[in-house]
């Protein structure tokens, strides 16, 4: 009996065969298209679906329509999940294991190598327009940028943050250099970054319908990533949200993600963070500043879903979004720290929200932002770097519906090949292409699976954190200790119990397989290439 995904590129297959065009008659695209959203420094739970109060009718919408999975894994940290997600690889494998930056070893070489096919190079291949409008941060040399790694059109900046505003009325902010197409460009005052994104990549999609090829279009917003700007109509819906402090708003958002079965039952919360103070003990100034920081993120996110609406929009218009697979996705958790002791503003002439000023979210808001998880951005548990993952396909992806999934970012590029019939090369311009290690996602997006089959595990390291997730066990280890913790995702993702000392046997196992996947991935002990400035991490 053939299996579902034989059926699908059989279906695929014989689509394309249909639509073969007579004499004369333009032939249409018949493959899906396919659309990769991911936002920046976002928490696991601050969309709507996954237990926000922030207003995200857009992404709940794909949601409800689609797939959503508890368990989907990042890389920590901004440029080792953006060469995971857009190769296939593990960050060391593609060059990228610590971040863009060259540490002297090929692992560590800080731009993408060129055995790691992006996915733009393979479906470019394969007959797909390829767009990309956003942040980039894979290399800063120009041999990195997307133009030259298979993307036909790209817009977006190569660093990895920017301003969102360039001038604004209370003094101009750092210039923000953006590029289109491999030349230079600058917002207009009173333009939005988050806008300009999506208005280039709106018009990618317009010139690109004058093709009869599907497209890949990866949709990289720089919200909400710090600095905190936003536009004031949209700090405006949240005045007064936040002043019930961030316990209680962390009440209020198990309570949803209980109801939303986000939060399995039986399933633990993290204990209460003890550096994050308590909201009564503040005073009023305090109060007023940390709540004005939340109500700047909030509307950022907001902004963010409302150009995914643009999008939607767009599809519809273009009659696109019948045949189009969207996957959505945070690049790492939110961001601990306190911006006052370690990263500092680099000017504050205006309100918070402003092209003046320079803030951070910072711990608090973080903790509330990655719950019900522990620890932050930077960190291998699991607040460091789970994402929410919706993926919406008409026809396809099974409807309104929450699986466990345990995807991870490798298993992206799998999933989109599969989805367009593409053929990944053994080789492409005279390099040996870097085999796969990912798993297509399609059983589970499609209902048929509850979670990806990996009897291998999933691994990570990134400047001397550890972790591996095999199973419902999950090792973890922070820098500058090695010494691993253990604990049981079944009923602990929370991480609230250590069981390293009561289970050796799964330690020596999970370790064991850790150090043989640092051997096949080129990974060296940290200590040993540490950079003389290390970078600052607020929070670690």
């Amino acid at each position: 009996m053939l299996s579902f995904r034989h059926v699908l590129l059989l279906a695929l297959f014989i689509g394309a065969f249909i639509s073969l065009p007579v004499a004369g008659q333009k032939r249409t695209a018949t493959k899906p298209n396919i659309i990769l959203i991911m936002v920046d420094d976002m928490g696991y739970s601050d969309i709507g679906a996954y237990g926000s109060e922030i207003s995200t009718p857009n992404l709940d919408k794909l949601a409800s329509e689609g797939t959503r999975f508890r368990e989907f894994y990042n890389n920590s940290i901004c440029a080792p999940t953006r060469a995971s997600l857009i190769t296939g690889q593990y960050p060391h494998k593609a060059g990228m294991g610590y971040f863009d930056v060259n540490l002297g070893l090929p692992p560590y070489q800080g731009f993408l190598n060129r055995e790691s096919l992006t996915v733009a190079e393979v479906l470019q291949q394969n007959g797909y327009s390829t767009l990309m409008s956003g942040k980039s941060h894979l290399g800063k040399d120009s041999l990195s940028w997307p133009n030259q790694r298979g993307f036909e059109q790209f817009y977006g900046f190569i660093p990895g943050a920017s301003n969102y505003f360039d001038i604004g009325e209370y003094g101009k902010a750092d210039p923000v250099v953006l590029i289109r197409n491999n030349k230079k460009e600058k917002l207009n005052p009173g333009e939005y970054l988050t806008d300009k994104i999506t208005d280039n990549a709106l018009g990618f999609l317009d010139e690109q319908n004058k093709t009869a090829k599907p497209f890949f279009l990866y949709l990289a917003f720089n919200a909400p990533h710090w600095p905190l700007q936003a536009r004031a109509e949209d700090i405006a819906k949240y005045r007064g949200r936040y002043d019930i402090g961030w316990d209680s708003l962390r009440n209020e958002r198990l309570k949803r993600q209980r109801e939303l079965g986000i939060l399995a039952p039986g399933q633990s919360i993290a204990a209460r963070d003890k550096d994050v103070p308590l909201w009564n003990n503040l005073t009023y100034d305090q109060k007023q500043l940390w709540k004005a920081k939340m109500e700047v993120y909030a509307a950022m996110l907001d902004r963010v879903d409302q150009n995914i609406g643009r999008l939607l929009s767009k599809l519809k218009d273009l009659q696109k979004d019948k045949n189009t697979l969207i996957v959505f996705i945070s690049d790492n958790g939110a961001q601990g720290g306190f911006s006052n002791n370690q990263r500092k503003p680099t000017r504050n002439t205006g309100p918070i929200g402003t092209a003046g000023s320079y803030d951070y979210q910072e711990q608090p808001w973080a903790y509330v932002s990655n719950t019900p998880l522990r620890q932050y951005k930077n960190n291998m548990h699991e607040g460091g770097f789970s994402s929410p993952f919706i993926a919406w396909w008409p026809g396809h992806a099974a409807t309104g519906k929450l699986v466990k999934g345990t995807g991870h970012l490798i298993d992206l590029a799998p999933t989109f090949y599969e989805v367009a019939g593409a053929q990944y090369p053994t080789t492409y311009k005279g390099h040996k292409s870097n085999s796969l290690p990912g798993k297509s996602l399609i059983p589970v997006i499609t209902g048929t699976a509850e979670e990806v089959h990996r009897p291998e595990g999933i691994f990570w390291e990134r400047a001397g954190n550890r972790a591996v997730h095999k199973g419902n066990w999950k090792l973890v280890s922070t820098y500058p200790s090695y010494h691993w913790e253990l604990y049981d995702l079944g009923n602990d993702r929370g991480e609230t119990k250590d069981l390293a000392q009561q289970r050796p046997e799964i330690v020596n196992e999970l370790s064991g397989d850790y150090f043989k996947w640092a051997e096949a991935n080129g990974v060296v002990d940290y200590d040993k290439i540490k950079p003389a400035q290390a970078m600052v991490i607020p929070g670690q």
